[in-house]
């Protein structure tokens, strides 16, 4: 449970149109409890049903970005009568299902990482569209050096990054800086600490000018081309931009474009 009770584990503030979904377990590391996955995927529920949100910025406070599972709470279960196999199971299920729901998210997703992100909190940076970090964040997959390979955290990291970086960083757990994480495709920009804030909004700004329906169709086709074959990619991309260039947003642009004017999109 967080330290403060009165202060809540997710803190959720409106930035111009980008909501800002903030981790609020910093006296823990952020580290992913059940009851802070459950927050979190709560204010990802909501940000995908905010009609005035058109970007989503996941952040943390404390000098931890998310330190992965609640290994404490994990340990405790070893009391379980079955060994805590059921809690496992159920938290690693939740987990998976917080993961998909930012892939899956109908808006936008940018990891704005301040610190070290580990575990499942590196899982968490890699599931999401984008990231932003400072010049001070790291990132690792550590569990083998603790009898307990990332197996989850893989998942996300072998989808983001060519798989010889994947695999250094599962079987070695070594921390890498911000700078090899931009190289290897882990995050898109890292930026001046002072500056990540203005550099994340100034970003999610960008992308929030774009037309709400041709972002949303876009990302999901994005995803899920990645798992078809060549030929079935195409031919499922080709069907949606059919039917994109006959919705009102395709109409509007590219008219726009012919006449030379910037375009009025459809609210």
């Amino acid at each position: 449970m967080n330290a403060h009770a009165s202060e809540p584990l997710v803190q959720v503030l409106r930035r111009e149109t980008a909501l800002r979904i903030v981790l609020n377990r910093p006296q823990a590391r952020n580290a992913l409890s059940e009851a802070l996955m459950m927050a979190l995927q709560a204010a990802l529920d909501e940000a995908a049903a905010d009609k005035e949100a058109r970007a989503v910025v996941l952040a943390a406070n404390g000098p931890v970005f998310s330190s992965g599972h609640d290994l404490k709470e994990m340990t405790a279960h070893r009391r379980d009568g079955d060994k805590g196999q059921k809690a496992f199971a159920a938290l690693f299920t939740q987990c998976s299902k917080l993961m998909q729901t930012i892939v899956r998210h109908p808006k936008p997703v940018i990891a704005e990482v301040q610190g070290t992100a580990t575990a499942a909190g590196c899982q968490l940076v890699a599931s999401c569209d984008l990231a932003v970090a400072s010049s001070n964040a790291h990132f690792a997959t550590p569990g083998v050096n603790i009898g307990l390979f990332c197996s989850t955290p893989m998942v996300a990291l072998s989808r983001n990054v060519s798989r010889k970086a994947a695999m250094e960083m599962l079987l070695t757990g070594e921390m890498i800086s911000a700078d090899e994480a931009k190289r290897i495709g882990l995050v898109n920009r890292v930026v001046d600490p002072a500056a990540l804030d203005g550099e994340t909004l100034k970003l999610a700004r960008l992308i929030a000018s774009k037309p709400v329906t041709t972002v949303k169709i876009g990302k999901e086709a994005f995803y899920r081309q990645l798992e078809m074959g060549l030929s079935d990619a195409y031919d499922y991309a080709s069907r949606v931009m059919t039917e994109n260039m006959l919705a009102a947003e395709a109409e509007e642009g590219i008219c726009a474009f012919i006449e030379k004017r910037e375009p009025k999109w459809p609210v």
